[in-house]
């Protein structure tokens, strides 16, 4: 075996501390919390130091000693991870803010980071000897897990909301995946989905529900605190779906500081998402330690209409422990935002993206996030998924001279 070297040691619930071993294939805690993975950061940083790290490739595999994933040969990649930190050239100038950064995972395989979420879990269930993965989704993951199951050669079953932006049907057709639309949102998606797990023997890869992609998007943590030469930024706003990213960011800050790479000062860790889906800014605004399900979700930045989460208490305790905040911002401005970030910063991206940049303006306006703080917005999908929905709504606002 050609060994990782990784330094897992086993699998634990962040609710109810009960452990799991590494070497089982696993879902949720027995109490329904979503499981994550523990290392042995002394054994790492001992493995893994900075000076390594310049010597290896750019992409999320550069951290494999607290990665999950044992064997070399397991390894499933298409390129994932090593995304630009850009410096905004036009957009900071305009809002006075001279350290403004885009975090642009526009480049990743498939044009999201939802590859780096996704390539992980692929790599580990395909160790696990898993063969037929699952996964409800509003796009972009399922572009993802298609992709990375015929890299490695497994079976893939994707099941989408009937009005899914029409590029996730091609891409995800073209990878050789199976497709269901359902007439509903991400819920009843993930609802058919635990049908098919039950009565046909598919593996669900759907968000949280397995321990392994919340370890392939907490590189973007790592890569984060490496642009920054390890004196991490004040402020990361981020577009809040299913939150794996942001609860991913959290715990790689908690590793560096184990492995002495960072002390204890964070980020603001401050979740964006829609006016017509936000769970996560309610429950905010309203002290509770859980999302309650957001009835009648509806968006179109399809990310971000997620109605309910099963993380749902490991995001608002990053976005408090941070003293970060929650917002909601409305379609027509994320919108706006999402084209402004094309005209003014050369980044085509989905309308993820533009709600960051619609929250920062707020934020800013409010005197939550100071002028001279070093703020980082994160572009997570490109605009090319998203034509169509982009296409209807200059349409309909008149926005083309």
């Amino acid at each position: 075996m050609a060994t990782t070297n990784t330094s897992v040691k086993d699998i634990f619930c962040p609710k109810c501390s009960e452990r799991y071993d590494i070497n089982s294939v696993l879902t949720l805690c027995k109490c329904g919390s979503p499981l994550l993975v523990n290392y042995d950061y002394g054994l790492a940083a001992e493995n893994l130091t900075k000076d390594k790290l310049k010597e290896r490739n750019a992409t999320m595999w550069r951290y494999l000693e607290v990665l999950p994933v044992f064997d070399c040969e397991n390894i499933v990649m298409l390129g994932e991870g090593g995304t630009s930190l850009l410096i905004s050239r036009t957009i900071g100038n305009e809002l006075g803010i001279p350290n403004l950064f885009f975090k642009d995972e526009t480049t990743n395989p498939t044009g999201s980071f939802k590859a780096r979420g996704l390539g992980m879990a692929v790599s580990r269930a395909k160790e696990l000897g898993l063969k037929r993965l699952i996964i409800p989704t509003a796009g972009n993951a399922g572009s993802a897990l298609a992709a990375y199951c015929a890299r490695a050669g497994l079976e893939c079953k994707i099941i989408m909301p009937l009005d899914v932006p029409a590029p996730f049907l091609v891409d995800a057709k073209y990878h050789g995946a199976q497709i269901e639309l359902v007439d509903g949102t991400i819920k009843d998606c993930g609802e058919r989905a635990a049908e098919l797990v039950e009565n046909e023997g598919w593996f669900s890869v759907a968000t949280l529900k397995e321990p392994y992609r919340i370890e392939g998007k907490k590189t973007m943590g790592y890569e984060l605190a490496e642009d920054f030469y390890f004196d991490l930024p004040d402020v990361i706003i981020y577009p809040t779906g299913g939150g794996t990213g942001l609860i991913g960011m959290w715990k790689a800050f908690d590793e560096m500081e184990k492995m002495g790479w960072i002390g204890s000062f964070r980020p603001k860790m401050i979740s964006v998402q829609a006016e017509g889906c936000a769970p996560i800014p309610r429950a905010y605004e309203q002290g509770l330690d859980y999302a309650p399900a957001w009835e009648d979700p509806h968006t179109l930045a399809a990310g971000l209409r997620v109605p309910g989460a099963v993380g749902d208490f490991l995001m608002l305790e990053a976005v408090r422990k941070s003293g970060g905040t929650a917002m909601a911002v409305s379609d027509d401005e994320l919108m706006a935002d999402t084209m402004a970030l094309s005209s003014k910063e050369g980044i085509f991206t989905s309308p993820e993206g533009g709600a960051t940049l619609t929250c920062l303006k707020k934020l800013l306006k409010d005197g939550f996030v100071k002028p001279d703080e070093r703020i980082v917005l994160f572009i997570t999908g490109s605009g090319y998924k998203y034509m169509d929905t982009m296409q209807k709504w200059e349409e309909e606002h008149n926005t083309r001279e």
